[in-house]
């Protein structure tokens, strides 16, 4: 993990250089784009190991940046935000990011999202014989690999972690407390409409039927095979 390579989208100056200043002296190499097109073409040749995006950028925005940046090679994406609408922060997780942080926030909470993010990342993969196969949906967790109705579905590194355990044990209710622990290493309780908008984004991938919600209690993958 130390040593990874982030790129940092961002276009205030200050916010840039402090967020760099810090990710370098944590270990972390560190590259800075200061507006969308360039950001774009900056992952494209450095190949980052996880980017730092900000929402408002000039050029392009944060949303089609993200877009674009797993269009062409999925990467783990931390947003950041100055805005709380809950639809701004739907819409960056539909497009492709892992999580977001709204402005203005402490540099250890930012790190401490980085590296939750790649944690996530490095997990090793299963044995390769351990596919499932859950009504039409198909698991390889070794190539990190998702179909359903033998169609390739792409989703963000989280996705597929959150996904991975829920299937792992098919029609058992999992808390929105017990995922954030599992999925994002949260034990503080906080984060809830995190796991709300990344199953949202699965039913949207997947298809609505397959994941299960338990009202009051959370959520379950469907055990039909």
């Amino acid at each position: 993990m130390t040593g990874s390579l982030i790129c940092v989208i961002e276009d205030e100056e200050v916010i840039a250089s402090a967020v760099a200043a810090r990710l370098r002296a944590e270990g972390f190499a560190v590259e800075v784009a200061h507006d969308g097109p360039a950001g774009v073409a900056l992952c494209d040749r450095v190949r980052p190991d996880l980017v730092v995006l900000d929402l408002m950028l000039p050029g392009l925005d944060g949303l089609e940046v993200c877009r674009r940046l797993q269009r062409d090679r999925p990467v783990p994406v931390l947003m950041l935000t100055a805005r709380a609408e809950e639809s701004d922060l739907l819409i960056g997780l539909a497009v492709g990011a892992d999580d977001y942080i709204t402005k203005p926030f402490s540099p250890r909470e930012l790190v401490a999202r980085v590296r939750a993010l790649l944690r996530r990342v490095e997990r090793r993969p299963a044995p390769a014989g351990e596919a499932l196969e859950i009504g039409p949906l198909e698991i390889d967790r070794a190539a990190r690999r998702v179909r359903v109705g033998g169609e390739d579905v792409h989703l963000t590194p989280t996705e597929f972690e959150l996904l991975a355990l829920l299937a792992a044990r098919p029609g058992v209710v999992y808390s929105r407390d017990q995922l954030l622990a599992e999925v994002w290493g949260w034990r503080d309780g906080s984060g809830q409409r995190t796991v709300d908008s990344h199953v949202r984004g699965l039913r949207r991938k997947l298809g609505s039927e397959l994941v299960r919600t338990v009202h009051g209690v959370g959520y379950a993958l469907e055990a039909r095979r």
